[in-house]
């Protein structure tokens, strides 16, 4: 039986990996328009303007790029308590850390694939000095008078070689639910995404054909409009930002987007799903057909990955 809905109430954070942490700051704060609101050694901390917390995303310095953890607030203390029974009862026990600024305990776990995730409860809201106060009260920060601006960290992306035991692992431990999916002709899921919130999605798994473990696609920003996405690629030509592709529609989840690397070599994409909400509560889960994922994306555009030749479907 999958877990009562509501236990985690939104993503809090996600750590990158970067060799190259001056070039990826820049990239985090110059481009796309972050604060920087703490260091601790080879670990910088920067946020996005309407983020409540005290960080957004983390950047620790590592000689390769990827993945260190998801962190997730879960809606109560009695919420957490929860989650963390609920995976030490699937066989997935963690641990207890406080390690992070401006947040309380983390418990951490993985995902079948090796994924970390952090679980919490206890967090500090953010108040803005002088310099970054907003002229509206119900606006953690000012917004950034450079780069392209984002509004928040919106969902994160992995890499699985078992894209189903990740995506029950996210149910049945974390109480996500599914809301599309891509199914091979071979009868394998490639692809699930899944939601915690009303948005349509804030975590997907797509199958890493190398068959590696543990890895990420990307993680993705959203924008306030679509007019912001084009503003992005325009700004990402003018500052040597490599745009991978985009700035398109994706068919699943109608996800406006472009993805764009960073310095570090970590794949970031930019999005506006703002207006797309799953409010019934019984959303029936939309699969989608091998035939139809190779028709591309939503206007045409064929997607970058191979997957005639690799067996990988195409991402959104």
């Amino acid at each position: 039986m999958a877990p009562p809905l509501g236990d985690i109430a939104h993503i809090g954070h996600a750590q990158l990996f970067t060799p190259d942490l001056d070039a990826s700051v820049a990239f985090f704060t110059d481009y796309l328009g972050l604060t920087v609101n703490g260091q601790h050694g080879d670990t910088i901390y920067l946020r996005t303007f309407d983020d409540y917390e005290h960080h957004s995303l983390v950047l620790t310095a590592r000689e390769q790029p990827g993945l260190g953890r998801l962190a997730l607030r879960a809606s109560s203390e009695e919420a957490l308590r929860r989650r963390v029974e609920a995976s030490e009862q699937a066989g997935r026990p963690g641990r207890w850390v406080e390690d992070e600024p401006g947040i309380g305990k983390l418990y951490l776990t993985t995902d079948p694939d090796g994924h970390e995730h952090a679980l919490y409860w206890e967090s500090e809201h953010y108040r803005a000095p002088e310099a970054l106060r907003p002229a509206l009260k119900n606006q953690p920060q000012a917004k950034p008078n450079r780069g392209v601006g984002v509004r928040r960290l919106d969902h994160v992306n992995f890499l699985a070689a078992d894209v189903l035991a990740n995506a029950e692992f996210q149910e049945r431990v974390l109480g996500a639910r599914p809301t599309e999916q891509i199914r091979l002709d071979s009868g394998r899921i490639a692809a699930s995404w899944l939601t915690f919130t009303a948005k349509s999605y804030d975590v997907v798994y797509t199958e890493d054909w190398t068959g590696s473990t543990g890895r990420l696609h990307h993680i993705a920003f959203a924008t306030d409009t679509r007019e912001d996405i084009l503003r992005a690629a325009d700004l990402a030509i003018d500052t040597g930002v490599f745009i991978e592709t985009g700035p398109h529609k994706h068919a699943i989840q109608q996800t406006f987007f472009l993805y764009v690397y960073e310095p570090g070599g970590n794949r970031i994409e930019l999005c506006n799903p703002l207006t797309r909400l799953v409010l019934a509560p019984d959303w029936p889960l939309i699969t989608w057909t091998e035939a139809e994922r190779a028709k591309g994306q939503a206007w045409g555009l064929q997607t970058i990955q191979s997957f005639h030749t690799h067996g990988t479907p195409p991402v959104g």
